[in-house]
């Protein structure tokens, strides 16, 4: 009987992402048992306490059998150890991974030549997606959905408080800006007014202009023919 081939997958999980949940279960098909292990990482200063991390990750995982959750505040391979893990697993984004966790490897080899650590790459659509993005869109007020599992979203909501987008919009729908918006339309009004009186008053003007020059030329046809008659009488 072959021995039970056990990963352990660890990390802060600050919070636990999309992209974390991606590779639990792209472990799960290659190792018996994936322990995903919570780092207590007081110097990151978190978000989330250990424990909220380790209920949410369990929340988000428990429809994967073969996943389970522990946390742990010493070192990762003394972690591996206690739970009999034979490969630790880490996932490599980009190139920019590729040094950081070069060393780290390097550095649990030499603590602990029995643990071996395997690498793998997220789905193509997770690439770019890291926890403190995360973090900070959330706390900016943009949406996390999609990015997360959904009781994530939803601690990150009840941690973060309203989103700033939405309690803005929210002060835009309130009766100050109505009115605002009221004064604003009334000085519309006022504005389209005044032209339409300007025309108004230049149409008269121009009702009132012709009149008296139509009026000239009138008169001096009414008074040129009582002149053209008064010379055929006296030539006459």
């Amino acid at each position: 009987m072959s021995q039970e081939r056990t990963a352990l997958f660890p990390g802060t999980f600050d919070p636990f992402t999309n992209g974390h949940l991606d590779l639990a279960r792209r472990a799960t098909r290659l190792f018996d048992r994936v322990i995903v292990a919570v780092a207590d990482s007081t110097a990151k200063g978190t978000l989330f306490t250990r424990e909220e991390r380790v209920e949410m990750i369990r929340a988000a995982t428990q429809s994967m059998r073969r996943v389970e959750v522990v946390e742990f505040s010493d070192l990762v391979v003394d972690c591996a150890r206690r739970v009999g893990a034979q490969v630790m697993i880490r996932g490599l984004r980009a190139v920019s991974d590729f040094e950081f966790e070069f060393q780290m490897a390097l550095m649990n080899r030499r603590l602990s030549r029995g643990v071996e650590v395997a690498f793998l790459m997220p789905s193509q659509q997770y690439t770019y997606l890291n926890a403190t993005l995360v973090k900070e869109v959330a706390r900016l007020g943009g949406s996390v959905k999609g990015l997360v599992p959904e009781v994530v979203e939803q601690g990150l909501r009840a941690r973060l408080g309203a989103p700033k987008r939405a309690a803005a919009a929210a002060e835009g729908d309130g009766a100050e800006p109505a009115e605002d918006a009221d004064a604003a339309g009334g000085a519309t009004r006022a504005r389209a007014s005044k032209p339409a009186a300007a025309r108004a008053a230049a149409a008269a003007d121009r009702d009132e202009a012709p009149r008296p020059r139509a009026s000239k030329p009138a008169a001096a046809r009414a008074g040129g023919k009582p002149r053209a008659a008064a010379r055929r009488k006296a030539g006459g």
